[in-house]
């Protein structure tokens, strides 16, 4: 994150059944030190393991080429679209839950500033809506990290989600 380094943070603390493997695939690099604490702070807690890829497009290559080289393979996809659906802090939980209980890896993707195109939005299995606002790219990864903490305390019956 910053500097640019691609990054994974374990999580610590008690584990909710079956592990998962989340993938954030970032357009852009964040070279904001206060941002990259926050948002690896919350990886940390989180108790799967969070990667948080940084991808730049390569000269001459699009975003959506960018990110889809990137996926991992058989991971469900979840699109960071503003357009996407509303989903409580709960609900996001439940699909954590299932996709957990299913085996199944995760990559979630943030776009650059002008959002996902189209052609990587039709790849997703889910298209989510941090809001009708718009956020900056930026500050979606530290929105969408502390959410995957969140629900992973929802799943636990940890108090945090009502602080």
């Amino acid at each position: 994150m910053a500097g640019g380094a691609a990054r994974a943070a374990e999580g610590h603390g008690e584990r909710c059944g079956t592990e998962l493997k989340i993938t954030v695939l970032a357009i852009g690099r964040n070279r904001d030190a206060d941002l990259d604490r926050l948002i690896q702070g919350y990886a940390g807690r989180c108790p799967w393991p969070v990667r948080i890829e940084e991808l730049v497009p390569r000269k001459g290559e699009s975003e959506a080429t960018r990110l889809t080289r990137a996926l991992p393979e058989g991971a469900v996809v979840t699109a960071l679209d503003e357009r996407g659906e509303l989903a409580t802090s709960e609900a996001l939980a439940a699909r954590l839950g299932d996709w957990r209980d299913a085996g199944s890896d995760l990559a979630f993707l943030i776009g650059g500033a002008d959002g996902l195109d189209e052609a990587i939005r039709a790849k997703a299995d889910w298209r989510l809506a941090l809001g009708r606002l718009t956020w900056p790219h930026l500050l979606v990864r530290l929105l969408l990290v502390e959410q995957l903490y969140r629900a992973s305390t929802i799943l636990a019956g940890h108090p945090y989600h009502r602080w």
